[in-house]
């Protein structure tokens, strides 16, 4: 059977997250490796926190790629099968070029720290948010946006399924939104707690110097069809997957799109790897033909390789 591996993003993080890898050798490694390299205990963090360290976007980015490592690392160890496909949510792309055999693990925790620091310092704290919007289609959407901007920065930033959608731009501008969608009959307007608008054109300025560290990298082309979440499409060559990291930080990730790309190619199952159950219920709400399941501990990984058998 094939199946597509997708890697959570952003989000997903939560202390106590690798609870069950323990005792897995490969996992504990893998975050041991990621403290070497960044020279930060991101294994206390994820399991001691302070969930308040856990949530700093300078730390949230390359402790999502670590744990999804481990957990694609952890998958292959105990005889899982290579996926077919790969995709990543925002962030998630990174870890997902890393098990493709793109760019190193190392090499990719420094992108990914980089990249916080940059999206960190384009918009202090205060200033830009973002905000759910559940119920209404993606017309509706763009409506609330242009309603709610006024002489802000508001745009959709990720298309997760049909009937949600995430905002992002000026904090003012998020506020005003939430209230629009209500009166626009949305069933949900929720600000998330995000400080840093992920996705919009707030970060054009951090998507320069994202550009500077990935000239300076060496990056190959993916061993396994790697869809972009920003375009939901294949690269054909190291410009086409440096662009789509680029663009990806200003701009929104159809995740929706990305999903339907992967289908079309013949794969109906989705594994999500690594912590959390975000992306899996998101497959079956984008097509009701789809599966998707999340690889979120050990015990679940474990039985899913063995019911394959």
């Amino acid at each position: 059977m094939s199946f597509a591996f997708i890697f959570p993003g952003q989000g997903s993080q939560s202390v106590g997250m690798m609870k069950g890898y323990e005792e897995v050798s490969v996992a504990k490694e893998t975050f041991l490796e990621a403290n070497d390299i960044l020279g930060k205990d991101l294994w206390a963090m994820v399991n001691d926190g302070p969930e308040e360290a856990l949530a700093q976007t300078v730390n949230t980015q390359p402790i999502m790629l670590t744990a999804g490592i481990a957990a694609y690392r952890t998958w292959l160890h105990i005889n899982g099968q290579k996926p077919a496909a790969l995709a990543g949510h925002s962030l998630g792309e990174f870890t997902a070029l890393v098990a493709g055999g793109a760019i190193s693990f190392k090499e990719a925790l420094m992108v990914t720290h980089a990249r916080a620091q940059a999206m960190q310092d384009a918009v202090p704290a205060g200033v830009g948010g973002m905000a759910a919007i559940l119920g209404v289609d993606d017309t509706t959407i763009g409506e609330i946006c242009a309603l709610a901007k006024e002489h802000d920065v508001l745009e959709p930033a990720n298309f997760n399924s049909p009937g949600q959608v995430v905002i992002a731009g000026h904090k003012a501008a998020i506020e005003r939104a939430v209230l629009i969608a209500k009166e626009k009959g949305a069933k949900r307007a929720v600000i998330l707690p995000m400080s840093v608008p992920s996705h919009c054109s707030l970060l054009k300025e951090a998507s320069e110097k994202l550009a500077e560290v990935l000239n300076s990298i060496t990056l190959s082309m993916p061993t396994i069809p790697l869809y972009h979440n920003v375009n939901a499409s294949l690269s054909h060559s190291i410009d086409d997957i440096k662009t789509a990291l680029k663009t990806q930080m200003y701009s929104p990730v159809r995740w929706v799109s990305c999903i339907h790309a992967i289908q079309q190619s013949g794969i109906n199952t989705f594994y999500e790897c690594g912590p959390g159950k975000v992306l899996a219920p998101l497959v079956k709400r984008i097509d009701s033909n789809l599966t998707g399941i999340a690889l979120h501990d050990f015990a679940t990984m474990k039985n899913t390789i063995e019911g394959a058998a």
